[in-house]
């Protein structure tokens, strides 16, 4: 796995694929889209490690989040026409009233402009038609939104979210409680399922690197696992695991967990009755080391 830096101006997809080509990558994911507009971290999948990627997928994420006020747009963000301008009068303590209020689980539409599907087509082809779509309201949570800094008519915002959260909605609704409107200026995203972007390397920086060191820039499979159960096995065990059969889960109890033999990554299983069922198998190659949870 990577931990990349995406710059903002290309799709996740693009980064995606100048990674893999840097890689000679048979195969590879992202974990969670971002964008154009938004920059930050996007852990990238590839080989055997994009079978244990739906963890990341579903992991809660945090991002800066510059909000500016006074002024709707097309899309939510810098990217479409402003539609409607208003006036900012409300102070920074109205700001964090209003933000105290966003926190917690709630619905949230998702924007007309999005890569979601209906009837096999994106969202945003059916907007940039001018046609209307169901755009069933879907459950969000928003753990922390805390304000950093308020340069009028912008405000720079710490968001910690779950999975399906669209900022660009949040930024909206924000605007809309403030009676100004808004739209989202730009987006980092700083962390997701325990990686941070500290820790990330630029496309520029990965594209640079020689062969031999771009590959120790990668992680090891299973760094994608560290927060399941482990059950370490045998040899024989290993063995059988590979054929997808199922072994001894004792002594953990009912769960998925993460198997290893030694060092090795194997797979995930789900135990039931003190038996391992293998759910994901990685065929005779080593996963990495990682420390016990």
């Amino acid at each position: 796995m990577l931990l990349l830096d995406k710059p903002s101006g290309i799709s996740s997809n693009a980064a995606l694929q100048r990674a893999k080509r840097a890689l000679n990558a048979a195969k590879a994911g992202h974990t969670g889209t971002l964008d154009p507009l938004a920059s930050g971290l996007l852990p990238l999948c590839f080989g055997e490690a994009t079978k244990f990627a739906q963890a990341l997928l579903d992991a809660g994420k945090r991002y800066t989040a510059t909000v500016r006020f006074g002024a709707t747009t097309a899309t939510g963000d810098t990217e479409g026409p402003i539609t409607a301008t208003f006036p900012v009068t409300f102070t920074a303590a109205d700001l964090d009233a209003t933000l105290c209020t966003f926190t917690g689980a709630q619905t949230q539409i998702p924007p007309a402009y999005s890569a979601l599907k209906f009837e096999g087509k994106a969202h945003y082809e059916y907007a940039r038609a001018g046609v209307d779509v169901p755009r069933p309201p879907r459950e969000i949570t928003i753990h922390a939104l805390r304000l950093l800094a308020w340069n009028p008519p912008d405000a720079v915002l710490d968001v910690e979210c779950s999975k399906g959260t669209y900022i660009r909605v949040l930024a909206e609704d924000i605007g809309r409680a403030l009676g100004c409107g808004a739209h989202l200026a730009a987006l980092r995203r700083t962390a997701t399922g325990g990686f941070a972007l500290a820790d990330a390397v630029t496309l520029a920086e990965f594209e640079a690197l020689e062969s031999g060191v771009r590959d120790r820039t990668l992680l090891p499979v299973a760094v994608l696992v560290t927060d399941l159960l482990r059950l370490t096995v045998d040899e024989a065990a290993a063995a059988a695991f590979r054929q997808g059969q199922t072994i001894d889960g004792a002594p953990l109890a009912d769960g998925p967990c993460a198997v290893f033999c030694g060092i090795e990554l194997l797979g995930i299983a789900d135990v039931s009755g003190q038996r391992a069922q293998p759910r994901r198998v990685i065929p005779g190659m080593a996963g990495g080391e990682v420390q016990p949870t």
